[in-house]
């Protein structure tokens, strides 16, 4: 944008320069040749006035010699019947034409400059009968242009002088422009980013400014909802202490055993679970810090989950690619929450006795893959399920579209095949961490290493919590037992 205004002004005024400065070059070169004839004009008045004093040969040489045209070859007179005085240039017919033409003075081009004709009466005729003498005066080249250079200098100067002066002119305004335009995108790139504390100083033209009050008008309005949005999420699952409340209370009810321990340990996950959730939701962006897990931990945690319902249903699984550390840039949560989404839906869209397989792959990038296959009938329309509620079994459709945002996040991407298995292939990407990160996150802070290092023997336990559905799991099994057990009471 400077570039084009600063080109827009060059040629403004590159235009306006041109119209102004060819006319008066022109007027230059008309006033020299002016100035040069009007002096020949003045030197034969003078000779003239020299003719009209006397008649004398002699007298008139000694009185011509007082005028600077004869002193320098330039000046001639042409008497009829007579020897022409002084040296001559003007060709005959043009000394002919102006003596027997009107009274008015001429000029004729010869070679060198042009000649100053002036006809004059005599005051008696001579031998031929006429009374006509023509003074010549010679005009060199030089004369004709004499001081135009300097003329013509001076004004080209003053022309790029202009030029020059309004390109940086024009460009010291745009800089105001482009400044505040350049300081509007980056605020906005940084809020983009994340940065949700990032505002713009209005400066520049008042569009501009105008254009950064209202996006810091906006930023404000995001801002606050985003807030009104974490504060109804801890709202919600404030609501849940209630029951959770009775839950427990039911639970410390019942007489002790291996049945009320395990529910008065799953009713206490579930409170520490609804604590973080508040605690997490009611926590600013900009106060959180990068979020990272292990992926092989959170799917080894999560088949082990999943392990129970599917020997209920005779399923067989495979887990594999688990034995060593995987770090990601994806929250622990949202990593349990892909799992869970692309386990449940293995059993939600498959018979039951139809097996699976699980599998963590470290690729190049580097890159982690989670892989999760199954034997079912696969999935008909891949691009349509990973749309947001597009669902073709009655579910909600937006597990694999909960899948696919999580991934493309994480800077990863979600990809549906078929399985060698003969049913569906989803494979998650995501962007694993650079391990002198990775090092620097686990430890909690401390420089990081400018050199690339092995992947870091994190304890395993690091930023572990039990997840949510496991205690949900426990409690419905808690629940069924209990019911039971009632049932077969007499």
């Amino acid at each position: 944008m400077r570039r084009a205004l600063a080109l827009v002004a060059l040629a403004t005024t590159s235009m306006v320069s041109l119209a102004f400065v060819v006319p008066l070059l022109l007027v230059v070169h008309q006033i020299a040749r002016d100035r040069a004839i009007t002096d020949a004009q003045r030197q034969a008045n003078a000779a003239v006035s020299i003719l009209a004093a006397t008649n004398d040969l002699h007298e008139r040489e000694r009185a011509l010699a007082t005028v600077p045209a004869w002193k320098q070859d330039g000046l001639a007179i042409h008497i009829p019947g007579q020897a022409t005085l002084g040296t001559t240039r003007a060709k005959p017919a043009d000394i002919k034409t102006v003596r027997t033409g009107t009274d008015e003075s001429t000029t004729a081009g010869v070679d060198g400059g042009v000649v100053y004709l002036l006809p004059t009466q005599l005051a008696q005729p001579t031998s031929t009968g006429e009374d006509t003498a023509v003074i010549e005066v010679f005009v060199p080249s030089e004369a004709l242009s004499r001081g135009v250079a300097g003329a013509s200098l001076a004004l080209i100067v003053v022309a790029i002088g202009l030029v020059v002066g309004s390109v940086v002119v024009a460009d010291r305004l745009a800089a105001k422009v482009v400044g505040a335009t350049r300081n509007l995108a980056a605020v906005a790139r940084a809020f983009g980013d994340g940065n949700l504390d990032a505002r713009v100083e209005p400066s520049g033209p008042r569009e501009l400014s105008e254009a950064g009050f209202s996006f810091n008008t906006m930023a404000d309005r995001v801002v606050a909802t985003l807030d009104a949005e974490r504060e109804l999420a801890a709202d919600l699952s404030h609501r849940l202490r209630t029951p959770l409340t009775a839950l427990r209370l039911d639970a410390e009810a019942l007489d002790d055993g291996v049945d009320a321990a395990r529910m008065r340990e799953a009713v206490a996950t579930l409170e520490r679970e609804v604590d973080i959730i508040i605690q997490t939701a009611r926590r600013p962006l900009s106060e959180r810090g990068p979020e990272w897990c292990d992926l092989a931990e959170v799917v080894a945690e999560r088949v082990d989950f999943w392990g129970a319902l599917a020997e209920d249903e005779g399923r067989d699984f495979r887990l594999a690619g688990v034995g060593r550390r995987v770090p990601v840039a994806v929250s622990r949560t949202e990593l349990v929450s892909i799992v869970d989404v692309l386990l449940g839906n293995v059993f939600r869209h498959t018979a039951p006795g139809v097996a699976f397989a699980v599998s963590v792959l470290v690729l190049r990038g580097p890159v982690a893959a989670l892989v999760v296959e199954d034997a079912g009938t696969g999935i008909k329309h891949p691009r349509m399920a990973v749309r947001r509620g597009n669902s073709g079994g009655g579910s909600t459709g937006l597990g694999l579209d909960i899948v696919r945002r999580v991934a493309e996040t994480a800077g990863g991407s979600i990809r549906i095949d078929i399985s060698p298995m003969g049913g569906a292939r989803i494979r998650v990407d995501l962007a694993m961490l650079d391990p002198a990160v990775f090092r620097n996150m686990a430890r909690g802070g401390g420089p990081v290493p400018d050199r690339e290092e092995p992947w870091p023997d994190v304890p395993r336990g690091a930023g572990d919590y039990r997840p949510l559905h496991r205690a949900v799991g426990a409690l419905r099994a808690m629940r069924k037992t209990r019911v039971n057990s009632r049932s077969e009471r007499p």
